[in-house]
């Protein structure tokens, strides 16, 4: 059953979906992006006593299993932040979901959050990275310090900032969502986790910003 084509966005020669789940499957690499999951992030709030629904981590993973399903890749890119802190129960259920696609490449670019030890993920059979150039494209996870200035290795792909464009309805009414926000010389995507939030992000006239609704994603501005 099809979940969602994506909107076809064709973008340095290119072609690429933007999923409403908020990743991009790139068809040239056959390959699945997404930033941000913050796996346990519910297990650390709830292990510090903090009451979190426990089925938020479960429907990550099975959104993430759904897209599989659905696009077939050869490989599943993470733009950091994989997993939110230090170990703790919900690492089970992911090295579970590993289990699912043993052939499925796993790449992950290491972020701020990833600070548990390597061995967990190689383990796994997943490859790290600082950074990687593939294609016209350069994988991080933190954007540029100057977006101005292009990055040596490519057009940089990242994550981190959770964005998300405010729009603002004819009765002053305001909404929030999250975006793919492509500049001069790097795009960042949403967070893919649920127990996330976004931040509005200004944009300037040359940005191309995809908002996020619940089954498409639709061009603004």
């Amino acid at each position: 059953m099809t979940i969602s084509a994506g909107t076809p966005f064709q973008f340095l020669d290119q072609d690429l979906f933007l999923l409403p789940q908020k990743a991009i499957y790139w068809h040239q690499q056959k390959a699945l992006i997404a930033a941000d999951v913050h796996f346990g992030k519910v297990g650390h709030f709830r292990k510090a006593g903090i009451a979190i629904p426990r089925n938020m981590e479960q429907d990550d993973l099975a959104m993430l299993s759904d897209l599989i399903y659905e696009h077939r890749p050869d490989k599943l890119i993470f733009l950091g932040d994989l997993f939110h802190s230090d170990m703790n129960n919900d690492w089970d259920w992911f090295v579970l979901w590993r289990s699912q696609f043993p052939k499925l490449e796993i790449i992950l670019i290491k972020g701020n959050h990833d600070i548990i030890s390597d061995t967990h993920y190689t383990d796994l059979g997943i490859i790290l990275h600082k950074q990687l150039a593939m294609g016209p494209f350069l994988m991080l996870h933190h954007p540029l310090p100057d977006p101005e200035k292009k990055a040596d290795g490519g057009y940089v792909l990242c994550g981190h900032i959770h964005p998300g464009v405010s729009l603002i309805g004819r009765g002053r009414q305001k909404v929030t969502l999250p975006c793919f926000a492509f500049g001069k010389n790097q795009a960042i995507l949403p967070s893919f986790g649920k127990f996330t939030g976004k931040v509005a992000i200004l944009s300037r006239k040359a940005d191309r910003i995809f908002g996020v609704l619940k089954d498409k994603v639709i061009a603004i501005g």
